[in-house]
This record gives C-alpha cells, sequence and structure tokens, in this order.
C-alpha cells in the first residue's frame, strides 16, 4: 500500500469513526437466524450478480424495526467495507417528505390538495387549472426535467426551483391535466416551491421540524446542498461493462424537493415504522397519500400522492424507489402487515436495489404458502432429487415424466437449491382442468411453472421453463 493510499484509508475510517461517535446506533439485530440469512443470501447474491459495490438493507417486521445490515464495499479505492452507520442518497423516495409536507400544511388549514398551483405560484401553465393533488400524483401534465438516468452537462452546474419551473413549467403541457399520468419531477419542484412559501420556511427546515427530529431520524442529510462525506458510501456508475467509476454530482439546486435526501437504511426505515402508526400525520393524510389516484376517464393510476400503490400477494404494498448520480433505491412498505424492507446501494442505473427489496418482502412478511402452493413445491423438491409420486399424476403425465425426463429436472434444478420464493401468480379453467402459473424465484434466476390440474386433483401437467 502507498503513503498516499495508507492516508486517504486513514481520513475515512477516522471520518467514519466520528460520524459513528456522533449517530444513535444504526445496527440492530433482532431477527430470527433462519429470516436473517435468507435476507443476507438475497443481498448477497444479487450484488455478485450485479457487480453492484454495496447495499445498506433495513427490515421492519411487527412494526418495528428489527435488522440492519450492510453488505459489499461502499469505497473501492481504498476497498471499506459498508457498514449501516453510512448513509446513501434516497432520491426519488424524497419525494413522498415532500407530499407529507403538503398534507401536513393542509392538516394546518393553510392549504388544500384541490387549490390550484398558480394560487401560490403565478405564471406556471394553465396554473388556475391544475392542482396541487396533480402534481404530487403525476397526472398534472408538467413536463419532468431528468427523465435520464445520467447527468447531463448543464446539470453540473446549479439551478434554482424558479429557474427549472420557468423552463419546465412553462411550456406547453405534455396531457392535459388529469387525463394521464406520467412521472415527472418537474411536479415535486413546484410543490417543494409551495411548501417553502405557504410555510415560511426552508423545505428541509420545514421537514426537520415535523418529521425528521420527532422520528429520531438523526442521520438525514441535504445531498443537494452539500456532497456526502467519506464517512459515507461513495456514489459510483460505469461505461456499458467498464469498470466502476466515481460517479459525477449534480450541480446545487437540482435535486430540490424532488431527489434531494440522504440518510441511512435504519433512519428511512424509522419513517416506515411512522407510516404503519400512522404517527406523524392524521389518518385522513394517509388515507390520502395511499389511496390511487384515478384518471379522468376512471383509470387507475397505482399511484398516491409520492408513493406507488401496489399489490403484493394480496397486500397493500406502499412502495417507491430512486436514482440520482451514482445511488438507486427502494422502499416497500406492507403498511397493514406492519412489514418493511429498505434497500440502498450506490450504483446508479441498476436495478439490484429493487431486486433485492422484491424477493426480501414476501421472506419478511412471510405470507403463508397456499395448498396449491405447497403441493406445486413438494413437487419440485422432489424432481430436484430425481424422483416423482406418480399416484399424484394422470396417465398423459406419468407418460411425460420418462427416466430422461426425471434425471434433466434433477440435474438442472438441483444445484439451485431451495427457491427464495414460490408463489402463485395466475388460476384459468381450460379443457375441463384448472391452469396455474406459477413463479420461482432465485436471486439470478427466475423459472416459470405451469400446471394442469383435473377435478380429482391429478396433474395433467407439470412444465417449468426460465421465465420471460
Amino acid at each position: 500500500m502507498t503513503f498516499r493510499r495508507l492516508v486517504s484509508t486513514f481520513a475515512i475510517l477516522s471520518s467514519f469513526s466520528l460520524l459513528a461517535h456522533h449517530l444513535h446506533a444504526q445496527a440492530v439485530d433482532n431477527l430470527d437466524l433462519a429470516l436473517k440469512a435468507r435476507i443476507d443470501t438475497i443481498a448477497n447474491d444479487v450484488l455478485k450478480q450485479t457487480g453492484v459495490p454495496s447495499a445498506s438493507v433495513a427490515i421492519v417486521k411487527g412494526g418495528k424495526l428489527v435488522y440492519t445490515r450492510a453488505y459489499g464495499n461502499a469505497h473501492l479505492d481504498p476497498p471499506v467495507p459498508a457498514t449501516p452507520e453510512m448513509r446513501y442518497s434516497i432520491g426519488s423516495i424524497s419525494k413522498q417528505f415532500t407530499a407529507a409536507a403538503i398534507l401536513l400544511l393542509q392538516e394546518q388549514g393553510k392549504l388544500s390538495l384541490d387549490d390550484a398551483v398558480g394560487k401560490y405560484l403565478p405564471g406556471l401553465t394553465r396554473g388556475d387549472e391544475i392542482t396541487i393533488r396533480q402534481i404530487l400524483s403525476h397526472t398534472s401534465g408538467y413536463q419532468d426535467y431528468w427523465p435520464e438516468d445520467y447527468v447531463m452537462t448543464p446539470m453540473l452546474h446549479p439551478e434554482t426551483a424558479q429557474q427549472i419551473m420557468d423552463t419546465w413549467a412553462k411550456k406547453p403541457l405534455d396531457f392535459d391535466p388529469g387525463t394521464q399520468w406520467q412521472y415527472s419531477n418537474t411536479n415535486y419542484v413546484i410543490a417543494g416551491a409551495i411548501v417553502e412559501k405557504v410555510s415560511g420556511q426552508r423545505l428541509m427546515e420545514f421537514l426537520g421540524e415535523h418529521i425528521f427530529h420527532p422520528l429520531g431520524m438523526k442521520s438525514v442529510w441535504n445531498s443537494d446542498e452539500t456532497k456526502l462525506t467519506q464517512a459515507d458510501a461513495t456514489a459510483y456508475y460505469r461505461h456499458a461493462l467498464g469498470p466502476l467509476r466515481v460517479a459525477p454530482k449534480e450541480g446545487r439546486g437540482w435535486m430540490f424537493a424532488a431527489g434531494e435526501l440522504a440518510m441511512t437504511a435504519h433512519d428511512l426505515a424509522l419513517w416506515n415504522e411512522s407510516m404503519m402508526a400512522q404517527s406523524v400525520l392524521k389518518p385522513e393524510s394517509y388515507q390520502a397519500m395511499f389511496t390511487s389516484v384515478k384518471l379522468k376517464d376512471g383509470k387507475d393510476t397505482h399511484y398516491g400522492l409520492g408513493v406507488e400503490i401496489l399489490d403484493e400477494n394480496g397486500h397493500r404494498d406502499i412502495e417507491h424507489s430512486g436514482e440520482v448520480s451514482g445511488f438507486v433505491s427502494d422502499n416497500r412498505v406492507l403498511v397493514d402487515d406492519g412489514a418493511s424492507v429498505t434497500v440502498l446501494t450506490n450504483q446508479d442505473a441498476v436495478g439490484a436495489a429493487s431486486t433485492i427489496a422484491r424477493l426480501a418482502v414476501p421472506v419478511v412478511a412471510g405470507f403463508p404458502p397456499s395448498e396449491t402452493e405447497k403441493q406445486a413445491l413438494d413437487i419440485y423438491r422432489g424432481l430436484q432429487q430425481g424422483r416423482i409420486d406418480r399416484s399424484l399424476l394422470a396417465p398423459n403425465l406419468s407418460d411425460y415424466f420418462t427416466p430422461e425426463a426425471i434425471s434433466d429436472f434433477q440435474s438442472s434444478l438441483a444445484p439451485l437449491g431451495e427457491p427464495l420464493t414460490f408463489r402463485q401468480t395466475g388460476e384459468s379453467l381450460r379443457g375441463g382442468m384448472t391452469f396455474r402459473g406459477f413463479t420461482i424465484t432465485y436471486p439470478n434466476t427466475r423459472l416459470r411453472l405451469t400446471t394442469y390440474t383435473y377435478p380429482d386433483g391429478k396433474f395433467e401437467q407439470y412444465l417449468i421453463a426460465p421465465a420471460e
């Protein structure tokens, strides 16, 4: 190791020690060993498969934060392991905090979601028609100023919220308000500007007073104003399959209200706890945030106010991902089940965070398998061992499972081991039988199982292929 690298290593570790001294404990480990092992396997395997340098994960179960763990290296040169104390930029997950600020102002009687944005910010295109609810739900028609997954040259220089609005919110709309859903960062610059005008405070000051401080979110950092420190994760990107390189930093002002926040996974999980407990906003505000907005023609957008509204195995999943230069994040909250998965990663334009979260959610939530899933999984495990219970098979399928077929199933499936998830994804009737589709998930492989079953329960089909 050269003297220069030694000094650099010492500086990074010293900065980290100083930060850790000031932060409350971020490492939490109250998860049972089996569940913890599955989460660790998911995270490590996804990082290995994608090449993303690191991930910081936080798990909430039973409404309480039970596990934080970091994987991989937060810095590559010299290598420094990621720790739960390190902050990552959370990108567009920031939007739900801006939406919460608007809802708090509504609770205070200072504005309404159905107010026109022009009431507070005159001069915007059709500002007398477009409502605050429409900007928070991406149904306004204002054009996105940053749809790209890289930092363009103009974004390396400072910009103000007013300049962004003057450029993108004063041009013709992409569509009539309320008629389409189209993601737009411009909407949230407008929302942030409204918060500041109505509250008389800087957005970060308002959020700190009403959300971050009450929840004990001590690590929150405004990465729009100031670059993360050496004690935090380093941002990376790559060209095609080239080497990882330190990502450029956006100019000041570009992420205002739409993606400016950085924090630990631990502290984002504290926000998830509050959403489950409904401890920051009033119940009617959470209802507004978590209700999917409908377009004028009645079509569901599957988006509320700053959050996506998803269905996870029949359970409500409040989700949002985020990306800024060098960072990608995903945060999934099963508000009715008291479970959440937070994943922060330090490489942009790669879906590792969402993959880890998607695989971990059913594991953490502990959705019980259905009877059809149990039976299909038992057959799958048997085939991995080179056997099948022919009493379950109708004559045609019994003929299909020749010694050659069983051998092929075993040799191709056994090396995969136990699936991370095994879920039924569909069911229909055809040819006097019940058709069922299943998705079998591994960290770097997804398989599709299709079955046909007669009314007497015997299988006419059991086929496995790569998922498309």
